[in-house]
């Protein structure tokens, strides 16, 4: 069990460390080429694993239609728009937003999957999270603005998606139980085809010019960041369930924030307010939907009882 919460650690520790690794990344290259090399260095250790536990079968090549929207939808997009914001933010900023992914993803399931209804706890943390990104945003700033609004869009484009994209598994791949490993293999693989023939490479060796930011994109934010971090996703899953493994998500913001801060960003009382509050959503969220998860269970003669 110590092994667990070590691993809990350590992957908001990752999660919350890919901002500064985009941002310096940023700096030398395009945020295309970011998520080229985030995916072709994440795609590394999932390949090994994947192949060493053999959980990748030429029957799941059935699925490859929805293996490839995944691969555009939550893999390709969703690291471009992220490096986008990132770029145009400060990292600890963009790391608190990046934290609002249990409310777009709440809301996309709400919209779009009549399984779920959703009840006061859930409705009053997604205003909660609003009011957290609005603190961000600051909408009031017309001059002088000290947060780059297209950023926060970016952003918000980006939990969006990958909101979308929970909502397409749970419709389209839930159903043939594949291991998770699995899915995130293919859809990496994918992504990598898809971005190797989208991405204009040139200038992409100034990286090089900066060891810090090339071993941050290559080992920071792609094998530890996105391919290990899977992995321990994958453990904490096993080890915990899927509510307590998303809970990693609660050290994040604090992790980016922290980061930046020590980077030299000004971290002020607007943006640690947005903070607690998206934290606060993000609690707010979970509680109800295990309240709307239980809700029916308990509907059930003899639930209870078992």
């Amino acid at each position: 069990m110590r092994l667990t919460y070590l691993a809990f650690g350590f992957l908001g520790l990752l999660w919350g460390s890919n901002f500064i690794y985009m941002k310096w990344a940023s700096e030398l290259i395009s945020p295309a080429q970011i998520t080229l090399l985030r995916v072709f260095f994440g795609f590394l250790p999932l390949a090994f694993v994947a192949w060493r536990k053999g959980v990748m079968n030429r029957d799941q090549l059935r699925h490859l239609p929805h293996f490839l929207v995944m691969a555009i939808l939550a893999t390709a997009l969703y690291y471009f728009a992220i490096a986008e914001g990132t770029a145009l933010l400060p990292s600890g900023i963009a790391g608190v937003l990046g934290g609002s992914i249990s409310l777009f993803t709440t809301i996309a399931t709400l919209l779009f999957l009549r399984t779920e209804k959703p009840n006061a706890m859930m409705i009053i943390g997604v205003l909660v999270g609003f009011a957290g990104i609005v603190l961000i945003a600051r909408p009031w700033e017309i001059t002088d603005r000290a947060i780059n609004i297209t950023g926060v869009f970016w952003m918000l484009a980006a939990t969006t998606i990958l909101g979308l994209s929970y909502v397409y598994v749970r419709r389209f791949l839930s159903p043939f139980n594949l291991p998770p490993l699995a899915l995130a293999t293919w859809q990496t693989g994918l992504a990598l085809l898809v971005l190797l023939m989208l991405v204009d490479r040139t200038g992409m060796t100034q990286i090089l010019q900066d060891r810090h930011a090339a071993a941050g994109v290559a080992l920071g934010l792609g094998v530890l960041g996105t391919g290990m971090a899977f992995l321990i996703y994958y453990f904490l899953l096993q080890e915990l369930g899927a509510v307590a493994a998303s809970g990693s998500t609660y050290i994040t913001p604090n992790v980016a924030l922290l980061i930046g801060w020590m980077a030299g960003e000004k971290i002020g009382v607007f943006e640690i307010s947005a903070m607690i509050l998206v934290l606060a959503s993000i609690a707010l969220l979970q509680i109800g939907r295990q309240r709307a998860v239980r809700r029916p269970m308990q509907s059930v003669p003899g639930a209870a009882r078992k």
